[in-house]
């Protein structure tokens, strides 16, 4: 029998510490996000250090259950399995918390890359010592500019996914206004802060809620000497990956070493990148009361949970975004909200009238699903009936 505490609602440090020790193998069934990626990471890291034998999957609709026998099921950034790390605190915290209670020291820059992808400050609050650590061996610097995972600057623009602006995805249209820009090779503090006065105006053109969701790309901590330019960006290249490409994203949490995987992973981030700014740019939107919906060419539910963030952030005027998409013989869906809005339940509850067979997860402010194919504005009723 499993040696987990009853519920699978939010563990802590604690309890999943005293757990993972009397388990004879742990299986992380973790969401297809960055902060649940860096989390399985830090969490990795530590089980392998304290010779714990485990395995990580990461799924976009992830649904752990308990283990069989001894085993143990962790779920990160989701519900259930035999213990959750699914609180209002980034689960990366959580299991930095759980490598000490090990006596394992966590990477404070894996741990940070995914608390930068919750939305949580870097310098305040559990975050806080993990920067001082990060500090001891490397070097941070807040400096002003826009948050990237490489130097190059037409890369970092055209394929961030922290912001949506007309030169998202589109390399071409970067260097154009990089060259109108006129920065130097190794732009001065006076050329970061130009630049990002520029994004800023171009990304916020469209929604007022932009205004405060593209300060997230701004002001980074800049790591020169690690393998991603700033923490942030590193951030954005974890959240990329794991929807992406979620064995190599596995593989940069756990190892972190070698420029064959950064490559690999930077890859998948431009891959993501293009797709999902470009499913946005296409798509086909339509306005209702407290909901945006918009409708892409695309199937997949990790891509479609970028998608949501980058419209209710920087497209719509509604609190509530579904994005929903086909493909040739599937289709998918994602729901963002500005605030709690119970989009899980809604989310299971709308696809359980169109498609019982279909799966679904996700919390109060997103929710992801997989369905058959489907009759779109049945589906787009039964989620607003759902809220």
């Amino acid at each position: 029998m499993s040696t987990a505490p009853a519920t699978t609602e939010d563990a802590d440090a604690g309890e999943v510490a005293a757990a993972v020790r009397e388990a004879p193998f742990v299986r992380v069934v973790a969401a297809a996000d960055g902060d649940a990626l860096a989390a399985s990471g830090v969490l990795a890291r530590a089980l392998r250090e304290s010779s714990i034998p485990f395995q990580i999957r990461l799924d976009a609709v992830p649904d752990p259950v308990p283990g069989d026998g001894d085993d143990l099921v962790v779920g990160i950034g989701t519900t259930g399995g035999d213990l959750a790390l699914s609180g209002v605190e980034p689960a990366s915290l959580t299991a930095a918390a759980t490598a000490r209670e090990l006596g394992v020291p966590p990477d404070p820059l894996l741990a940070l890359a995914g608390v930068a992808t919750a939305d949580c400050p870097l310098d305040a609050g559990d975050a806080a010592p993990l920067l001082d650590a990060l500090r001891e061996r490397t070097a941070v610097d807040r400096r002003p500019g826009v948050a990237m995972p490489t130097a190059d600057l037409e890369t970092g623009l055209a394929h961030s996914t922290l912001v949506s602006a007309p030169i998202s995805g589109d390399p071409e249209a970067a260097r154009a206004a990089l060259s109108d820009l006129d920065l130097s090779a190794e732009p001065t503090d006076q050329e970061h802060r130009r630049l990002a006065s520029w994004l800023a105006i171009e990304a916020t053109a469209s929604s007022a809620r932009a205004v405060e969701a593209v300060e997230r790309a701004l002001r980074p901590h800049a790591t020169p000497e690690a393998s991603f330019a700033t923490i942030e960006g590193f951030g954005d290249v974890l959240d990329a990956v794991a929807r992406e490409r979620p064995g190599t994203g596995v593989a940069l949490a756990i190892r972190d070493d070698g420029d064959a995987l950064r490559t690999a992973t930077l890859d998948a981030w431009r891959t993501h990148a293009r797709a999902v700014h470009g499913a946005l740019a296409a798509s086909v939107t339509g306005r209702y009361d407290g909901v945006f919906v918009a409708r892409v060419d695309e199937d997949d539910p990790g891509r479609l949970g970028t998608i949501a963030r980058l419209c209710r952030d920087f497209r719509s005027p509604e609190p509530i975004v579904l994005i929903v998409g086909a493909g040739d013989e599937s289709s998918a869906a994602a729901a963002a909200s500005v605030d709690e809005a119970r989009l899980g339940a809604a989310m299971t509850e709308a696809v359980r009238a169109v498609d019982p067979e279909g799966s679904t997860a996700g919390d109060g402010r997103r929710a992801t699903a997989r369905i058959d194919d489907i009759e779109v504005s049945r589906f787009v009723t039964a989620f607003r009936e759902a809220l």
